[in-house]
This record gives structure tokens, C-alpha cells and sequence, in this order.
């Protein structure tokens, strides 16, 4: 069987998403796709030193100009010394093997029936109808806060489009690699990956569905996770490959949906909700973020946004509404410098909800029995 068509040593360079980029460049006419789209590029390895090497799958009703375009493409991109091609016919039908299939059928699909991996404890994604509404700092603050109850947690950052975790978490370094698997970082007890850690900060997430697929289903299967109490998924926004991607490849205990209080928000939170529902995983709750403003000079509570899209939406889908989240002052700024607010400021509005959600989490999950500090004064 052939290896996944991107590796985390080649992940771990630049080089790899040059080289995937350039692929992408070169069409099929007759599938009216890209190489990579379509199951074409496969056992892609790229070394150290620049030697690029992959498997090559050519239909007889392929144009073997396809090879050649492909070669010059990667030969093209600066760092690479060498390309090596071995080309094969397809096996099975579909377009990549000239079949009437009107889908590509690639090397390692997606299983049809999610896997229990116990060692990962209790899997909860958490996810949101819409970018902006703070669902990347509601994962690590749930995060952190069972990690410091003393509950071996990790937070695999499955946003390939806009990692923010590291980011969250103050983390840059590149995770080391031993014995064929990753290790994850560590911070605030929480392991952690993340494309983040793996390409330049500049570097933009080009990324069509078939390498989202590689990418989530290699960072369940090739990193060294351990033992796990609870595992997070911090998904992107929408209902795209990621989520379809991650319901199909790992049996989850439930998803976490975030929104803020407009209509306009719930509404695609909804969205979500249902696309978890469809996919046979229970959703566990909402989480209404930015809910509303607490001033921190008279203690005055103000409704920013409309209220009440998160119990609304909560009523709609007959779930919990977990908890109301404040906007508060300085949150950005103390998140910017990689402390998530339950670690800068553990006595605020915004940390004590979120240290709430995280136990009610914990409850609804069925994890196991835990008292988490809510700090008041």
C-alpha cells in the first residue's frame, strides 16, 4: 500500500508546500483536474538535501506529456536537486485509471467507518459556523484549564488554513521527529500540533481537499500523542474537507459549537451543528462567545450584539447552551503574547466562564469525575 502523499519529514520544510503547489499546476484534461486532485501524485517523500521522489499513476487514456509536465514543474521549484518518477497504471476504476467513475479513487481513502482509538481518551472538535467568533481561544482555554485539573490533554490544531493555535499557546519551534513519528510540543500541560509549526509564518495554507485529508488523518495517525484524557480538535470554519475528514477517520465523543449572540452568527453555527448531526456526531453543546461587555472601571454589564443567538440556537438543536463567554479588555493583547486568559488573568470574567465550560464539558464528555476551580474575589 502505498505511503500517504505528504510525510511529516517533508511537512517540516518549506519545500513541501512548493512542491505540492507546483503539482497543482499541472492538469489532466481529460478528468478536468490537477495531478494531485485527482489521485495522480502519490508516495510523494522529499529529503533533506532536495531529492523529491513520488509515484506517478497514468492511465492509458492519459497523455504521457502529464509525466514530463510534472517533472519540469517540480524540477522548477528552488531547493529542489533531483526528481525521481516511478510511473504505474491504476488499479480500479476512476478517472485516474479511465473509468466512468466520476469521482478519483486515491491510494489511502478515507474510511467509511470511523476508528476507536482509546488511547486518545474522550475526542471533542470544536467548531463554528463562521471565522471570527473566537473558536480557536475557546478550544485552548478549555484546553488548558482541564490540563491544569490534572487531566493529560492535547489540541491538535486541524485549522490548516489559518493556524492559530501556536499562536495562542506562544509556541514556534518545529517538532522534533523520532523513530518515524512527531513529537508534539508541550504548553500549560497541553501537547500540541499545528501546521503552524510546520511551515513559515508567511507561508500561505494553498490547500486542495485531498492534501486537508493527508494532513488531519497523518496528525491522528504519526504523531506520538501518548495516553490521552481528552483530545481537542480545533476545526475551521464552514463544513468543509477537515470536518468531513475528521468524522469519517476517528470515532468523536462530540463536537463543541462556538457562535456569537447575532443572528447572523448562529445562523451558520447552525449550519454546523447539522453537519455533525448528519455525520452521527452528537453535539455536545454551544458555547456563545463575545457575549457581552463587563466594564472594567464600574462593573456595568453591556449587551454589545443582540443578545441570545447562543440559547437560541442551543433551544433549536434541543443541546445545552454551555456558557456565555464576555468580551473583555486587554484579552487580546495578553493572547498575542501566548497566554490564554485563564493563564494571564485567572480571576476575570472571561476566565472564570471559561473555566465553567470547561467543567461542564468534562461532565457532558463523560470524562472522568473532576472538580475544576472556579476563582472568585
Amino acid at each position: 500500500m502505498l505511503s500517504p502523499v505528504l510525510s511529516f519529514e517533508a511537512m517540516a520544510h518549506n519545500l513541501q508546500a512548493q512542491v505540492a503547489g507546483a503539482l497543482t499546476n499541472v492538469r489532466n484534461a481529460r478528468v478536468d483536474n490537477d495531478v494531485i486532485s485527482a489521485g495522480m501524485v502519490q508516495d510523494l517523500v522529499i529529503e533533506d538535501d532536495g531529492r523529491v521522489s513520488f509515484t506517478f499513476v497514468l492511465a492509458r487514456d492519459d497523455p504521457a506529456t502529464l509525466v514530463r509536465e510534472a517533472r519540469r514543474a517540480v524540477r522548477e521549484v528552488e531547493g529542489v536537486t533531483d526528481v525521481k518518477i516511478n510511473v504505474v497504471e491504476p488499479s480500479g476504476r476512476g478517472p485516474a485509471a479511465g473509468g466512468p467513475s466520476s469521482r478519483p479513487q486515491a491510494a489511502s481513502a478515507v474510511p467509511a467507518t470511523p476508528v476507536e482509538l482509546p488511547e486518545l481518551g474522550a475526542v471533542i472538535a470544536v467548531s463554528s459556523g463562521k471565522g471570527g467568533v473566537g473558536k480557536s481561544t475557546v478550544a485552548a482555554n478549555i484546553a488548558v484549564e482541564l490540563a491544569h485539573a490534572g487531566r493529560r490533554v492535547a489540541l491538535m490544531d486541524a485549522d490548516v488554513y489559518g493556524p492559530n493555535i501556536p499562536r495562542l499557546f506562544g509556541v514556534s519551534e518545529k517538532p522534533s521527529v523520532r523513530a518515524g513519528r512527531i513529537r508534539p510540543l508541550e504548553k500549560y500541560g497541553v501537547r500540541l500540533i499545528s501546521l503552524g509549526l510546520l511551515i513559515e509564518r508567511d507561508m500561505p495554507a494553498i490547500w486542495r481537499g485531498p492534501i486537508v485529508t493527508k494532513i488531519i488523518h497523518q496528525f491522528l495517525r504519526d504523531v506520538d500523542w501518548g495516553t490521552l484524557d481528552y483530545f481537542f480538535v480545533d476545526l475551521p470554519p464552514g463544513t468543509g474537507d477537515a470536518q468531513l475528514s475528521l468524522a469519517q477517520a476517528i470515532h468523536m465523543k462530540g463536537g463543541i459549537i462556538v457562535t456569537t449572540p447575532q443572528e447572523m452568527a448562529a445562523g451558520d453555527a447552525l449550519r454546523g451543528a447539522k453537519m455533525f448531526e448528519r455525520v452521527g456526531v452528537p453535539v455536545i453543546g454551544i458555547v456563545e462567545n463575545m457575549s457581552y461587555f463587563i466594564c472594567p472601571h464600574c462593573d456595568q454589564r453591556s449587551e454589545v450584539f443582540s443578545g441570545g443567538g447562543g440559547q437560541r440556537l442551543a433551544d433549536e438543536l434541543g443541546v445545552p447552551l454551555l456558557g456565555q463567554v464576555p468580551l473583555q479588555a486587554g484579552m487580546t493583547e495578553e493572547q498575542d503574547t501566548g497566554k490564554p486568559v485563564v493563564v494571564g488573568r485567572p480571576k476575570s470574567p472571561a476566565a472564570q466562564a471559561l473555566a465553567a465550560i470547561a467543567q461542564e464539558v468534562a461532565h457532558k464528555a463523560g470524562g472522568r469525575s473532576i472538580a475544576l476551580p472556579i476563582i472568585t474575589g
